[in-house]
């Protein structure tokens, strides 16, 4: 007999999977400032983080590390390096156990972490005002919540990837504000670091996010030149929300043996 079909997706997921990145877009850039302004939590919340993870103390210091080289002259003090250290920094101060909370975006702190801090350090550089700066961290958030809804709640997903998405909208926003701008960035994710595997929530989570953060403002800034990966490459489509239904696939389909496996290569270190 056929397979039975596969349960209907809860209600949350399914009202977001009915929506487009274009119907995001015109939300957050219209909607009134009043509604969303809530979202300004996530940057106190998840600043306060980036804070407690710069000096190093927790987790792999990652974003201490990076800071530390701009420092000493290793790496250069530009717009992706300081939103790959400082997303970083969130993450270690996260998994290393910091006594503060996070703004998750769909359920993960890393995930909210990845979707406010890029953008907020976009925001600082570019000297945006109040409302571009609300507009921009609510548009990366529900696009975040939007990539994500067609994934498991629990996979060997790596959802950074797709909380990167939102801030690579945000970030574009920031920088630029067209809807062609965003929707450039976030076809571009689609062909990037899509597919990173998850391996349980740890310190390495920090080096994952900040991959993540990199490929979001790289996406940006490739969209600021007016250039996107095309849609006959790889994972990529012409139709950015197919891409992103793509993804989803992806995350739930192709990688079901990928899980077990990853389970079996951890357990095997314990006979080790």
């Amino acid at each position: 007999p056929p397979p039975p079909p596969p349960p209907p997706p809860p209600p949350t997921a399914a009202l977001l999977q009915g929506l487009s990145l274009a119907k995001i877009y015109d939300f957050a850039t219209t909607v009134d400032i009043e509604r969303i302004e809530f979202i300004t939590e996530a940057e106190r919340l998840n600043s306060a983080l980036v804070d407690a993870g710069r000096d190093g103390s927790y987790g792999i210091g990652e974003g201490a590390a990076i800071l530390g080289s701009i420092d000493r002259g290793m790496a250069s003090d530009d717009l992706c390096t300081r939103m790959t250290a400082y997303t970083a920094a969130a993450s270690d101060a996260r998994m290393g156990g910091a006594p503060l909370p996070a703004m998750t975006n769909s359920g993960s702190g890393n995930q909210g972490i990845v979707a406010t801090v890029p953008v907020t350090v976009a925001a600082d550089y570019a000297g945006v005002d109040h409302e571009r700066r609300v507009r921009a961290l609510a548009l990366s958030h529900a696009v975040a919540l939007y990539a994500h809804a067609g994934l498991p709640v629990l996979s060997a997903f790596c959802a950074a990837t797709t909380a990167a998405m939102g801030a690579a909208a945000g970030i574009c926003l920031v920088l630029e504000g067209s809807y062609s701008a965003v929707e450039r960035a976030v076809a571009s994710m689609t062909g990037d670091v899509v597919g990173m595997v998850c391996d349980g929530a740890g310190c390495s989570c920090a080096l994952k996010v900040s991959a993540s953060a990199n490929a979001a403002g790289r996406a940006a800034l490739l969209s600021l030149a007016g250039r996107r990966v095309p849609g006959t490459n790889g994972l990529v489509h012409d139709d950015v929300d197919a891409a992103i239904r793509g993804i989803g696939r992806l995350g739930t389909e192709g990688m079901k043996q990928t899980d077990p496996e990853i389970l079996s290569l951890m357990m095997a270190k314990q006979t080790v």
